[in-house]
C-alpha cells in the first residue's frame, strides 16, 4: 500500500518510507493511499482473537510490505510482560450500556504506550528496508504522556536516538518525574518555556529547517518523529477500537453490526482520528464524541466548522489535553477533501491563527463527530462521584470524557451503548484524584491516594522521587534547535 502527504497527493512512499521519515518533506503528514475494509465475517474472525493477534491482522492491512512474521514479531515484543493485564487493553463495564477502554495497563501508564511500545519495532525495521545507513533522531513534543510513553520505547535502541520537549510548568509533577529521571544512553529531555503549542510548534520548525538536517547528515543523523503525526503511531492506535467493539459483542452486551459509540478526551486528535479509521474500515460505530477541557478550540471547531487558535491558552489539570493546535485534524481534513484546500488550511492556520471550512465539509464532519468541553470544576464533580456511587477511579482525562459523554446523552437522548476511552492511570494524577475524593493532599499523593481508593500504587510510578534527577535543564523557544544540535554532537 503506498501512502501520499496531505499536501501533495501526486508523490507516493511506501509505508517503511512515510514511517522512516514521520512527517513528509512538504510538510504535510502522510495517509495511506486507500483504507482497506473488515466485513462481518471479518470481525467474527477477529472476535476470537486476543489483543495481539488482533493488532498483527489489523496492521497487516497496512503494512504490505512487512511479513506477517515479523509483524507477529512486533506485536509479541511490544505487548508482553510490560503490560500488567492479560488483556493488554481491558474493557471495564460501569453498567450494561457504559464501559470504559483502559489504555494505560503499559510501562508508563498512559495509552501513549499502546502505539509507543510498537513504534520502535516498526521504526527499525523501515529503516533496514528502505536501506538508509545513518541514524535516527526522534524528536518529540510532549504535553505530558507522549515523551515518556516515546523515552521508554526507544531507551537504549541500536541506531536510535531520542529527545523530548515538555512544557515547563505545563506536565503533572509525576510526569515530569518519569521524564527527567528517564534510564538510557540515547535519550535525552528539556523544558521549554511556554505551553505545548509552543514546543510543538519549534520542533515542525526543527523539522522544517532544510539547513539543519543537511548539517544533521554530515554528522550521520537525521530527524524523525514519535508523535501521532507519524503513521507508526497512529496505525496501533487502530487497533484497539477493534478490540474494545469486539470484547463487547464478547460480553454479550452488544450484538455484532450493532453501532458503538466511543468518547474520546481529546489534543492532538491523534486518538480519535485512530477510531475514525477504525469506522472506515467497517467497524460498527454509531458516534464519535470529541471531549475537550477548556482548551475547547476542537468543540468550537466540530460545532461551528471555524477554527481559531488565537484564544487564551488554559493551564488545566488534564494536561495532555492542554493544546490549541491539534496536529493531526490535518489528516481527516485532507481525507474529507483534497490536497489542495487542506494546504490552503494549513497555511491560514500558520499565517492568521484559523480557517473555516465550508459547509459540506462541516457537515461531512458533523455525520460523524459531536463535541463537548467541560472545565476543572466539573472534570473534579465526575471523579468524586463516579468513585462514590460506582466505585470506578478515573484521572483527570478519562473523567473529562466520562462528563462529556454524559451531557450529550442528556442533550441529545443518544441512549447508544458507549465506550468512554480512558487515557491514563489515575495514579498519575494523583494529587489532583485525590482532591477530587475530598481527602487532603499529602507529602506522597501515591500512596494517600492507594490508601483513599483502596488500590495499589502501579509498579513503573513506585519510587519515581528516589530516582536520579538526569535532565533538570530547561530553554527558550528559540534555543530548542541548538539543544538537538549539541544533543548529536
Amino acid at each position: 500500500m503506498n501512502y501520499f502527504s496531505t499536501r501533495n497527493d501526486q508523490v507516493t512512499y511506501t509505508a517503511a518510507q512515510a514511517m522512516a521519515m514521520g512527517i513528509a518533506p512538504d510538510g504535510g503528514l502522510f495517509v495511506p493511499a486507500t483504507i482497506p475494509t473488515v466485513d462481518e465475517t471479518g470481525l467474527r474472525r477477529l472476535a476470537a482473537m486476543d489483543y495481539r493477534a488482533r493488532a498483527a491482522e489489523i496492521m497487516s492491512l497496512y503494512l504490505e510490505e512487512f511479513s506477517r512474521e515479523e509483524l507477529e514479531g512486533f506485536v509479541r515484543a511490544a505487548y508482553a510482560d510490560n503490560f500488567d493485564d492479560p488483556a493488554v487493553a481491558p474493557l471495564r463495564f460501569l453498567d450494561d450500556g457504559t464501559a470504559f477502554l483502559e489504555l494505560w495497563h503499559g510501562p508508563t501508564c498512559a495509552f501513549k504506550d499502546m502505539a509507543l511500545q510498537m513504534l520502535p519495532h516498526l521504526l527499525t525495521a523501515s529503516l533496514r528496508k528502505t536501506g538508509e545507513q545513518r541514524g535516527v533522531c526522534i524528536l518529540v513534543a510532549t504535553s505530558g504522556d507522549t515523551g515518556k510513553a516515546a523515552l521508554e520505547g526507544f531507551r537504549d535502541v541500536a541506531g536510535t536516538r531520542i529527545f523530548v520537549f515538555y512544557p515547563d510548568g505545563g506536565v503533572s509533577r509525576i510526569q515530569r518525574l518519569q521524564m527527567v529521571t528517564q534510564a538510557g544512553d540515547n535519550v535525552g529531555v528539556c523544558a521549554v518555556r511556554g505551553n505545548f503549542d509552543d514546543a510543538q510548534t519549534g520542533v515542525k520548525r526543527i523539522f522544517g529547517d532544510a539547513d539543519f538536517a543537511r548539517a544533521l547528515t554530515e554528522r550521520g543523523w537525521f530527524l524523525s518523529s514519535a508523535n501521532s503525526i507519524n503513521w507508526g503511531r497512529l496505525l496501533p492506535q487502530i487497533v484497539y477500537y477493534f478490540s474494545a467493539y469486539l470484547d463487547y459483542v464478547n460480553s454479550g452486551k452488544l450484538e455484532l453490526g450493532q453501532k458503538l459509540n466511543f468518547c474520546v478526551p481529546t489534543g492532538n486528535f491523534g486518538n480519535i482520528l485512530a477510531g475514525w479509521f477504525a469506522a472506515r474500515m467497517g467497524l460498527p460505530v454509531g458516534r464519535f464524541v470529541c471531549a475537550s477541557n477548556a482548551n475547547n478550540v476542537l468543540t468550537e471547531f466540530l460545532n461551528t466548522g471555524v477554527y481559531n487558535k488565537n484564544r487564551p491558552f488554559h493551564t488545566t489539570i488534564s494536561p495532555s489535553m492542554d493544546i490549541l493546535v491539534s496536529s493531526n485534524l490535518e489528516r481527516l481534513l485532507y481525507l474529507l477533501t483534497d490536497d489542495s484546500r487542506t494546504r490552503s488550511y494549513m497555511e491560514l492556520l500558520s499565517a492568521a491563527g484559523g480557517y473555516r471550512v465550508e459547509p459540506e465539509t462541516l457537515a461531512a464532519l458533523q455525520s460523524r463527530f459531536s463535541a463537548g468541553c467541560c472545565d476543572d470544576r466539573e472534570t473534579m464533580e465526575t471523579i468524586g462521584r463516579v468513585f462514590r456511587e460506582r466505585g470506578y477511579l478515573m484521572d483527570t482525562h478519562t473523567a473529562v470524557a466520562a462528563k462529556v459523554l454524559a451531557d450529550y446523552r442528556q442533550e441529545t437522548g443518544d441512549a447508544a451503548p458507549a465506550v468512554v476511552v480512558s487515557t491514563a492511570s489515575p495514579f498519575k494524577f494523583a494529587a489532583d484524584v485525590l482532591t477530587a475524593l475530598g481527602k487532603p493532599q499529602a507529602e506522597d499523593p501515591l500512596t494517600a491516594l492507594a490508601k483513599a481508593s483502596g488500590q495499589s500504587v502501579p509498579r513503573p510510578l513506585r519510587g519515581l522521587e528516589e530516582r536520579e534527577l538526569r535532565f533538570p535543564g530547561v530553554t527558550e523557544r528559540s534555543g530548542m534547535k541548538e539543544t538537538v544540535s549539541a544533543f548529536l554532537r
